[in-house]
């Protein structure tokens, strides 16, 4: 080891430890602060230097020197102050002594996440506390039938394939199925934290995230002339009520394509830099569209409607069943009807869902079962496909005006995407 690596070491442990230090100084934590830290860290890092010659057992004297003088600071804090016996700065003292000590023998990467993890974990003390102090026994259900989803059921699955066309895997699909509900769930999370009045461009985004087609048929009713008379609008109908749901519900449109982008580069990151540019292009399109709706209805404003609870088991299942059968109906149409089959596929899939067609199609190509240029159109198709079925929402539930402010601001997003499809090469 060169003495200038040993500098370099002991320098990242003492920035380390101040930015932890600092941290737990602004926050008046008695025990330590802005010194205790960056001496611990820096003692982590010798000790980790020193038991390279004498031995691990060495570092393990220094961790239990360390967790003594901190039971002892934590016994001298809680006489001082009984109202408050947290135990989060000794806990964050061992962790960073670990992290000098780590700095000796791992990745520096590593290191620096964790103290910078630490340090923002410190420092969100008071939003997480009113985060738990907002959840409720739905939102607590939500996120206990999402660890079933993941932590249960996923590693018990069997990984390997079924069925025709060697294309069924259990695990695979309930992968996908955590992938979908993991998203919608961080929305509904954020929805959670910025409440119903988060604003009409926050609540499109939030509704994108979670479910673009439940915020259409959201605020689609909420633009009925007796929903916008339940809402106490004084005029039913009225031009504000239009507004908000036309730019609400374009954003949550645009955002599908993101959450799209997102489904590619985690099921196909290698075929995503040639999947993406046409998909990006449609983006910008409904970005353009998502700006003139702003710019229509830019004084607008509402609550956001309820969100329901994303990680329901029973939409689970609906959504690894309809996964399933897409998966075989992709595969049965290249085996027996070609491209052409495909976009049929395509287009009816994406009448209900455009999640199920992306992983399927992304599946496909990264397995090298289809190739890029068939599996970006067909995504695009059943996009497509679902903002057609989506302008159907709004016709069947909401007011007159307000399909007419859609199709108005749609039937560019629907003209680009046919020239995309028709000439790109």
């Amino acid at each position: 080891m060169t003495l200038s690596a040993i500098f370099a070491d002991l320098g990242l442990a003492l920035g380390l430890g101040l930015l932890v230090g600092l941290q737990r100084e602004r926050a008046d934590a008695a025990m330590a602060g802005i010194r205790t830290f960056p001496v611990t860290t820096i003692l982590g890092t010798l000790t980790a230097y020193l038991a390279q010659d004498f031995g691990g057992w060495l570092l393990a004297v220094g961790l239990l020197a360390v967790a003594a003088l901190a039971i002892l600071g934590s016994l001298e804090e809680h006489r001082q102050r009984p109202q408050d016996p947290g135990l989060t700065t000794e806990l964050s003292l061992l962790l960073m002594f670990a992290v000098g000590a780590y700095l000796v023998v791992g990745e520096t990467a590593v290191a620096i996440v964790i103290a910078g993890g630490l340090a923002v974990l410190l420092q969100l003390k008071a939003p997480m506390h009113a985060l738990v102090d907002r959840i409720g026994d739905e939102d607590f259900k939500a996120i206990t039938q999402f660890v079933l989803i993941s932590l249960v059921i996923l590693p018990v699955l069997p990984n390997r394939t079924y069925g025709p066309f060697d294309v069924l895997n259990p695990r695979q699909i309930w992968l996908m199925v955590v992938l979908i509900v993991g998203i919608g769930l961080g929305g509904y999370i954020a929805y959670k934290i910025f409440g119903q009045r988060a604003g009409s461009v926050l609540a499109g985004v939030l509704g994108g995230v979670i479910s673009s087609t439940a915020t259409t048929l959201s605020y689609s009713r909420s633009s009925h002339p007796e929903s916008a008379a339940t809402n106490g609008e004084e005029e039913k109908g009225s031009a504000t009520v239009v507004g908000l749901a036309a730019l609400v519900i374009t954003i949550a449109s645009t955002v599908a394509f993101c959450r799209v982008l997102v489904e590619i580069a985690v099921v196909a990151p290698g075929s995503l830099a040639a999947l993406a540019p046409p998909l990006l292009a449609m983006l910008a399109v409904m970005t353009l569209i998502s700006f003139a709706a702003w710019h229509l209805g830019s004084s607008a404003s509402g609550e956001m409607p309820e969100q329901g609870n994303p990680s329901q088991l029973r939409s689970a299942l609906i959504f690894g069943g309809l996964y399933a059968v897409i998966l075989l109906a992709v595969a049965a149409a290249q085996e027996y009807l070609g491209e052409s089959g495909l976009y049929v596929v395509a287009v009816l899939s994406g009448l209900t869902d455009v999640d199920a067609i992306t992983l399927s199609t992304a599946q496909m190509i990264s397995g090298g079962k289809l190739a890029v240029e068939t599996g970006w159109r067909v995504i695009l198709l059943a996009a497509l496909a679902n903002l057609a079925f989506k302008l159907g929402l709004v016709a069947a539930l909401g007011s007159r005006p307000l399909l007419r402010r859609v199709a108005m601001l749609w039937s560019g997003a629907g003209v680009a995407g046919a020239l995309i499809l028709w000439l790109w090469p």
